[in-house]
């Protein structure tokens, strides 16, 4: 009997549903179940189905999982009740996105189940008691080929992991300490992304800001990597942070535009700033998470910054953008793309204003009511374009969950709700 397979990705704040190609295992030991082949030591073809909860890099995950799994000849199942694989790709900060892969799993029956993605070992413990259930890791299939989803746009990863540390955050303890892909590997996945046509480059990362890639680490293992170089001429190479990484994808041929996920304010150098203000590809568009606008809750979330710093970036980018992308400048996709997804904002002939997005979280423990309308003051005064706002949630193993969750569901509502009328209600 033909199996199949279904995906699903949890993450902290959005959810997306998608439909993928065939895949299949990066690593087929690790599932450590013999039901993958048949009695002859062959492998049985499946369908699949795949559910994405989470923001962008999940979306990615799964488009280079789709890639594995396409290779192996499986097929897509249109639904989860027509699959016999189902794959939970989760990452998530928020307990109550991966309580939903327990709701999920109870309802898939035997079907196999693959969890993939950002999980605690608490969580594999509770999931565990599932039977024909294997779990992957993201570094499983970080540096394989994707298989895009859209014509038009293309995730392409530039790091992963996370060095620091938010007290509400599970990355570092799930996908570990940062990582850095070669840089000329990712010029040649933005080269071939570019002669396929798209016209829409997402440079994903924790935090894209720390990268940095040092070229006396390369190897012969990966053949876009530039031969070794004798041992003196190594000592001597600089390592390739995030400002040249993106001069040198400005700098290729070809109608594109680059987009650029997701930012920390503490890496958020005066030489990025203006790297990003003066490279005419990079859209006009920072998403840079402020999470609360009071300095006592800033450092119990660990977040290395106050809000006058955050501040001061923010006058900083308008500054820039204002002084290198003046009113008339041209787009670098004016008249492209007028049948791809998104044609709409490729038409634009002029650069609109710096937008500046931004992620917050209410309700973390012992945030006062005065010191929620010191977030609502900080939005007031930066106007943000677009917010995206969480209700705290603990998340066990780490800090942030070992301190008492005192703001009621309630309460934790009705700020959201403050918040997204302030910010998001132009989008209603």
């Amino acid at each position: 009997m033909k199996k199949s397979c279904s995906f699903v990705i949890i993450c902290p704040v959005f959810k997306y549903e998608i439909f993928y190609h065939p895949l299949w295992l990066p690593n087929e030991p690790r599932t450590r179940s013999a039901s993958w082949r048949n009695d002859a030591g062959q492998i049985n073809l499946m369908r699949y189905y795949i559910i994405t909860y989470g923001c962008q890099m999940n979306k990615n995950d799964s488009e280079r999982i789709a890639a594995i799994l396409e290779q192996r000849g499986h097929k897509p199942a249109s639904n989860a009740q027509g699959a016999d694989l189902i794959v939970l790709n989760s990452c998530s900060i928020r307990q109550s996105a991966v309580d939903r892969i327990y709701g999920k799993i109870n309802r898939f029956g035997n079907k196999k189940i693959i969890v993939a993605g950002c999980l605690l070992e608490y969580d594999k413990k509770r999931l565990a008691v599932h039977k024909n259930i294997s779990f992957w890791h993201p570094n499983d299939y970080f540096n394989l080929s994707p298989i895009p989803q859209s014509r038009f746009s293309a995730f392409v990863p530039i790091m992963t992991g996370c060095n620091n540390f938010c007290s509400y955050c599970v990355v570092p303890y799930t996908r570990g300490r940062e990582k850095s892909r070669p840089a000329k590997e990712i010029i040649a996945e933005v080269k071939s992304l570019i002669k396929k046509g798209y016209k829409e480059i997402i440079l994903l990362g924790q935090n894209v800001n720390s990268y940095s890639y040092n070229r006396k680490h390369i190897t012969h293992n990966n053949n876009l990597l530039p031969e070794r170089t004798p041992k003196t001429s190594r000592a001597k190479s600089k390592a390739i942070d995030f400002p040249k990484l993106l001069k040198l994808i400005n700098n290729l041929p070809g109608d594109f535009r680059l987009i650029l996920l997701t930012s920390h304010p503490k890496d958020m150098s005066d030489e990025l700033i203006e790297t990003i203000a003066r490279c005419q590809k990079i859209t006009p568009q920072i998403h840079l998470p402020v999470q609360s606008g009071d300095n006592q809750i800033l450092r119990k979330m660990n977040r290395h910054y106050t809000t006058a710093h955050y501040k001061k970036l923010i006058k900083k980018i308008r500054a820039a953008f204002k002084k290198y992308r003046p009113s008339g400048a041209k787009s670098p996709l004016e008249g492209r793309a007028k049948a791809a997804p998104g044609a709409a904002l490729a038409r634009k002939t002029n650069f609109p204003p710096v937008t500046i997005s931004t992620d917050i979280i209410v309700g973390f423990p012992g945030e006062t009511k005065k010191q929620f309308q010191n977030t609502v003051k900080l939005c007031r005064e930066i106007k943000f374009d677009k917010a995206y706002i969480a209700k705290y949630s603990p998340r066990p193993g780490t800090a942030a969950a070992k301190l008492k969750d005192d703001v009621s569901p309630k309460e934790k509502k009705r700020r959201w709700l403050i918040l997204d009328k302030l910010i998001n209600a132009k989008y209603y």
